[in-house]
């Protein structure tokens, strides 16, 4: 009897250990973070809603509320004929107007800011939730979300999706247009907190090497958004998501066989590196930047197989053959 007793017992404990080893370690409990909820201040509306023939006071009634953007001398002749020329140019009056059009509120997208800040704040408790504000950049494509110390600020005139025609007649692919939408906006203000815990490798060279240095970044923003659809976090389309997926394990194998997995080459980094509608390599269905693909995949199994491991651990290792080799990663064909 005792022995029946003793087998059960250790079934149990079997059961629960591979429970918990195989437990999404991505579901985490934030009850109890506590921060301010989000709430975006509209620069870009106050700002615009001035009465440019009445510049300085204008900018004095709103001063207190934007000091990060006029805690400067507001009777500067020439910092107010810079604001004044700001204010009438043309092509920033139509963006100002497109994203009102598109943004009257920013409802969505603070509660998903709050939702993705108390992650953040469960991962890094020791870093500061920033001030968030909207702002015109009059197309400022390649920083849409800037970091600065404690203050935020998002160009909501790069997320207005592509039937905006100065998009296309700035020079912008198509690609990068499609991409340049709302449900962007929040998982590229989380990247942006992430870049700051988990700033790139500047060392990496090699293509596993920097595979699992972006790998662990995409992974990072799953952790931040749990749920986050995985086209939206790679700035793919829905279709090449979906054929990166039931091609992985052709990717790899092309990576491994034409041994590049281990290449500091320009070209081969390219490949699976550059951006762009496609990678020409595997033709016109495959997404861009693959590699960042794969080293999510590699990190992802890495850290599902180590439940052990904390999150700060693999913002740290550097070890990048030793984690591919505890990872575990074998892509199914």
């Amino acid at each position: 009897m005792k022995r029946k007793n003793y087998i059960l017992i250790f079934l149990l404990l079997v059961l629960i250990v591979s429970c918990n080893l195989h437990k999404d370690r991505l579901n985490v409990d934030i009850s109890d973070i506590k921060i301010n909820e989000i709430r975006i201040k509209r620069y870009d509306r106050d700002l615009f809603n001035i009465k440019v023939n009445n510049l300085q006071q204008g900018l004095e009634s709103i001063r207190g509320k934007y000091l990060f953007f006029l805690g400067t001398d507001l009777s500067d002749a020439r910092k107010l004929a810079e604001m004044s020329d700001y204010l009438r140019n043309p092509r920033n009056i139509e963006f100002h107007r497109a994203s009102e059009a598109a943004f009257p509120n920013l409802d969505n997208v603070e509660k998903d800011l709050t939702y993705g800040f108390r992650h953040f704040k469960y991962y890094f408790p020791k870093q500061m939730i920033p001030e968030v504000y909207s702002y015109i950049s009059g197309g400022d494509y390649d920083t849409p979300v800037r970091l600065a110390d404690s203050v935020m600020i998002i160009a909501l005139d790069t997320y207005l999706g592509e039937s905006f025609k100065p998009y296309l007649s700035d020079g912008l692919p198509l690609y990068r247009v499609k991409r340049m939408t709302a449900e962007h906006i929040v998982p590229e203000c989380m990247s942006v907190m992430i870049s700051q815990v988990c700033p790139s490798d500047q060392t990496a060279v090699r293509l596993l090497d920097l595979m699992i240095d972006s790998g662990r970044q995409h992974w990072l923003l799953d952790a931040v958004l749990p749920g986050l659809p995985g086209y939206i976090k790679f700035d793919y389309t829905p279709g090449q998501f979906d054929w990166v997926t039931k091609n992985e394990s052709h990717v790899w194998a092309a990576m491994i066989e034409n041994r590049m997995l281990y290449s500091a080459d320009g070209k081969v980094v390219r490949i699976f590196f550059s951006d762009g509608p496609n990678t020409p390599e595997f033709g016109k269905e495959s997404p861009p930047r693959m590699g960042e693909y794969l080293g999510w995949r590699i990190v992802k199994s890495y850290l599902d197989n180590h439940p052990e491991i904390p999150v700060q651990k693999i913002i740290a290792d550097t070890d990048y053959q030793s984690i591919l080799a505890q990872s575990g990663y074998k892509p199914s064909k």
